[in-house]
């Protein structure tokens, strides 16, 4: 996937707000003090009097974004994934959640691809930290495409939503005019000896990963889950049921994400040989995004391997 386009989600996230600004009259932006990072800036630039930047203080930001959403507004705080789950945590869940406010959460630098900031910065946790809040939407787009209409549905979703952003430029794999859905997956290749459900930049991974597989006379079915909570069921059943495999895939601890989510699913409705593609129990480290992901098995080639050995 050398020659395809490549662009953060971080990126397509900031030039989406700034896209629906004047669509949404009352949607307002709150930053602590990243929006160049963040790429909020793009939308502060058209609309300066609809952003606020909170300073360096992202629980504060996640009590003003709640206290602007009982006024009808429509809030997106916006921090680094590590800040934005991990230290304002408390004021998410009982300030947003609890109530369940009209609290959009866009969470940029998520993963081992936040990459030379090392571990401190690099969030492998979030997805499990933000699912387990009831009434808490979670989604993890693909690429830039998606990411556009996670914005866009967010929006029209009444409700406590939280995305997560990465850093590094990711593959464009989805089409312009993609078909978008809360709480629904997407068939990107079909497959009858194994399915693989990814997420975030693990869907261009296991693409790739799954051409390889396709020389080997290995048939994956490839899905993008871009939403993890609600998740798709039907659709993981049903794959699930044609392949008799299953394998996860996400930039995340393999505990408490999409891996988790999979396997609880699972082993209540359908009980399926599976296996579960992510960081295991430690935390990242310093390198290049490139590197770490391939150090990690994260990549292409990495995905590949995995998979093929569960394959026996």
């Amino acid at each position: 996937m050398a020659d395809v386009k490549k662009i953060a989600t971080r990126e397509a996230y900031g030039k989406a707000l700034a896209e629906f600004g004047a669509e949404y009259p009352d949607l307002v932006v709150l930053d602590a003090d990243l929006a160049n990072a963040t790429k909020t800036g793009t939308f502060q630039k058209v609309f300066p009097e609809r952003h606020i930047d909170c300073g360096i203080a992202e629980a504060d930001m996640i009590g003003i974004a709640a206290g602007l959403a009982t006024t009808g507004k429509i809030p997106f705080a916006s921090s680094f994934a590590m800040f934005a789950s991990g230290r304002a945590y408390e004021q998410v869940r009982n300030s947003v959640a609890y109530p369940h406010l009209n609290v959009k959460i866009g969470a940029t630098h998520a993963g081992i691809t936040v990459g030379e900031d090392g571990a401190s910065h690099q969030c492998l946790e979030d997805l499990a930290l933000m699912r387990e809040l009831p009434g808490m939407v979670v989604m993890n787009p693909s690429d830039a495409v998606e990411a556009r209409a996670c914005v866009k549905a967010a929006l029209d979703y009444v409700g406590p939503v939280y995305i997560r952003f990465g850093r590094a430029a990711v593959p464009v794999i989805n089409d312009e005019n993609m078909e978008f859905e809360i709480g629904k997956g997407k068939v990107m290749r079909e497959g009858s000896d194994v399915t693989i459900l990814a997420t975030g930049g693990l869907v261009s991974s296991s693409l790739e990963a799954a051409e390889m597989l396709a020389a080997d006379g290995i048939s994956a079915e490839v899905i993008n889950i871009c939403t993890i909570k609600p998740l798709d069921e039907d659709l993981i059943l049903k794959s699930a049921a044609k392949t008799g495999k299953v394998v996860t895939a996400e930039e995340h601890w393999i505990v408490g994400g999409l891996g988790s989510a999979v396997a609880e699913l699972l082993s209540e409705k359908q009980p399926t040989k599976m296996m579960r593609i992510g960081i295991g129990d430690r935390f990242g480290e310093s390198g290049s995004a490139g590197a770490l992901m391939e150090k990690y098995g994260l990549d292409g080639k990495g995905v590949y391997a995995s998979v093929k050995e569960f394959m026996g």
